[in-house]
């Protein structure tokens, strides 16, 4: 317990110092948000404030896992994940604000990266790790099943799912930094049940890292963490699930994810096939902005569904 501490103390304290430094070098970079002009009248305001500060958030992650964790496959396997989405976020990134490219990463490229970081975590897993096969837990059954040669995809949905739905969930300030550090904190726990260790330390440095963020990220926020920092944090959600074990679990702990993730996939199947809107706006969290709530309540509310959603998984776990 005192090493998640630690690096919890070390990750915060990495992007409490980082964040002084680089926020100001990305607004003399001109590293501004830009803001959709079809949501919210009230995000306009937001137009240039600094993006890309998953940049020094992920440094605290990295730096505080290397500090307190046992150099491992299983961490070197979690770190790999998390900084091969942070590259593809940073590409992304670098398009849209710097190159000026809307589209940033095209769809096929980020896919194409995110194959590549599965498989390359499937093959040194599978050749590192003495308990690591090709089986999937389901909870509350209690029932192992063996997938086989379609573990492989299913790794690569579980991977694409959670790094995209972290990224819908950025949207508001704080949202997806404060619910990533709930879930994290979940499965810090879900790590030390089933004995990974130097996991629950990344875990650890995951939350302490989200914290130290929000302190620039909260409303009204500073900095926002971009394509960088979302993509990132929902590889290394999507790592623990899979190096635990425990992929399932990750729809139940990262429930927001799932609701914004569907929010935007109803939304489009909706509008396209009748021509009409589920939702006010996709994703959901601007539903409930544009029926009046402020920002600050839609955060809480949601933060509150991801601590219940988070204490319904960890007895799911135990």
């Amino acid at each position: 317990m005192e090493k998640l501490l630690i690096a919890g103390a070390i990750a915060a304290g990495v992007v409490i110092m980082l964040a002084p430094i680089c926020i100001p070098i990305l607004h003399r970079l001109k590293f501004g948000q830009s803001i959709r002009e079809e949501g919210p009248k009230s995000h306009q305001k937001k137009s240039g404030t600094p993006t890309m500060g998953g940049m020094f958030l992920i440094t605290g992650i990295v730096v505080a896992t290397l500090i307190q964790a046992q150099w491992n496959a299983e961490i070197f396997l979690a770190l790999f994940i998390l900084l091969g989405h942070f590259i593809l976020g940073f590409v992304d990134d670098y398009l849209k604000v710097v190159r000026k490219k809307n589209q940033g990463l095209l769809a096929r490229y980020k896919l194409a990266g995110q194959i590549l970081i599965a498989v390359v975590t499937t093959f040194v897993a599978s050749e590192l790790l003495i308990n690591f096969n090709p089986t999937i837990w389901i909870p509350i059954i209690n029932k192992t099943i063996d997938a086989g040669n379609l573990y492989l995809p299913f790794m690569f949905v579980v991977m694409v799912g959670a790094s995209n739905a972290v990224n819908l969930t950025d949207g508001l300030d704080g949202l997806a930094s404060g619910c990533v550090a709930i879930a994290a904190s979940c499965y810090a726990v879900i790590c030390l049940l089933t004995g990974h260790e130097d996991l629950a330390i990344f875990c650890a440095a995951t939350v302490g890292a989200c914290i130290g963020f929000l302190k620039f990220n909260f409303h009204p926020a500073k900095v926002f963490m971009g394509d960088t920092g979302s993509l990132a944090l929902g590889g290394a959600f999507a790592a623990v699930g899979i190096l635990t074990r425990t992929e399932i679990l990750l729809a139940v702990i990262g429930f927001v994810f799932v609701c914004e993730a569907m929010s935007v996939i109803l939304q489009v199947i909706s509008f396209k096939s009748t021509g009409k809107r589920i939702f006010r706006m996709s994703p959901i969290h601007h539903h409930f902005e544009l029926g009046g709530w402020s920002e600050v309540k839609v955060v809480f509310v949601f933060w509150t569904v991801g601590l219940i959603a988070g204490v319904i998984g960890l007895s799911m776990a135990t």
